[in-house]
């Protein structure tokens, strides 16, 4: 798994600034998964599509095994969203600091003294905040707004900045990949370089039905470019890869930790923006069950994925979701576990060799 997926977290792609990610994929596509641009398309919004023919090997083999459903096989669409939080700058101070907004659902007390790289150049910053020394007891005892805050480039006055970034400019956070400790992973938009990294790895398998993966957009800003994909394909079944909240710490109660790095992969029931079909749910737990993976669901309702569009478009379409527990989920230093995101990708593709087999019929 994390063959791409450290390339992918090292990425900038800020919601509508996905550029890079995408061009990575398409380029890992067509040189390690067999692809070809005319298996590719990217739509008015920049979401990426993929359609990887089903693998006439893995037909035969599992004709031979009567594993492949004598009637018609599900229309399959895999997403994962490839965009990140992060920041917009607004406005340019006289003295060259740079004044931003968020890009998605951030906790202003995460920002503070972090490295950031701002536009297309990556212009390095920091983002800062007036000096303890001047802050009254008051100040000390609420987070500041982030309208209080400002990223510094270096630059002594606006004309100066205004040489190497621009209004509207993106932000990123700046984040290393680290593995440590048993089998962690620490970088920034885990959520959800990972299901991206889970669908290249899916697309290099030889598997028994045709599958076009849907690599969105905009997810951050309100799942805007599953729209989109579901129109688009109208796909019969949905499976969307994503991060999941986690609060997996000493001083947070039971029931309020919503999922726990390192207890297998989580497999979507109900969350705040989806119920997730229940045929499909049972058929998920089923699997990982026979093949003895671990597996949760979400202990408190919170969160979302682009399956909360999809499902509602169209006629409706049934959604099922592989997520793995990211730990700081929307900072600068997301944590996952390998193990963890192994199992989702196993249970992934027992998933998809099921539809074809007809098990979800």
């Amino acid at each position: 798994m994390l063959e791409y997926l450290e390339e992918l977290c090292l990425l900038p792609g800020v919601s509508s600034f996905e550029g890079p990610v995408r061009e990575f994929i398409k380029s890992t596509a067509m040189e390690d998964c067999g692809v070809s641009e005319e298996d590719m398309r990217t739509d008015i919004m920049g979401t990426l599509y993929i359609v990887k023919k089903a693998s006439p090997k893995a037909v035969k083999a599992a004709k031979k095994a009567g594993r492949l459903a004598e009637g018609s096989i599900p229309k399959l669409m895999i997403a994962a969203h490839m965009d990140e939080i992060g920041f917009i700058v607004t406005h340019i101070e006289d003295n060259g600091y740079l004044r931003f907004a968020c890009m998605g659902g951030i906790d202003k007390r995460v920002v503070l003294g972090r490295k950031v790289y701002v536009g297309q150049a990556m212009v390095p910053g920091v983002i800062g905040l007036k000096a303890i020394h001047l802050t009254t007891k008051e100040d000390r005892e609420v987070a500041p707004d982030f309208k209080e805050m400002y990223i510094d480039i270096g630059a002594s006055s606006r004309e100066e900045a205004m040489e190497n970034v621009a209004l509207g400019d993106e932000v990123v956070f700046h984040s290393d990949f680290v593995e440590f400790g048993e089998g962690r992973v620490k970088a920034k938009a885990i959520d959800d370089r990972f299901g991206c990294a889970m669908m290249l790895k899916l697309m290099k398998e030889e598997l028994p039905m045709d599958v076009t993966y849907a690599f969105t957009v905009q997810e951050e800003l309100g799942t805007r470019g599953a729209y989109g994909a579901a129109y688009s394909v109208a796909p019969d079944i949905a499976i969307v890869f994503e991060g999941a909240s986690c609060s997996d710490l000493p001083t947070v109660s039971a029931d309020n930790k919503i999922t726990v790095v390192g207890a297998g992969p989580v497999i979507g029931l109900v969350d705040g923006g989806a119920i997730y079909d229940r045929g499909l749910f049972e058929l998920l737990t089923g699997l990982a069950d026979e093949a003895g993976l671990p597996w949760q669901v979400k202990q408190k309702i919170a969160g979302g994925t682009d399956a909360s569009t999809i499902q509602r478009s169209l006629e409706g379409i049934r959604v099922a979701n592989i997520s793995v527990a990211v730990r700081n989920i929307h900072s600068a230093s997301t944590i996952a576990s390998e193990e963890d995101m192994d199992n989702a990708y196993r249970l992934a593709k027992l998933f998809v060799e099921a539809l074809a087999e007809g098990k979800a019929n």
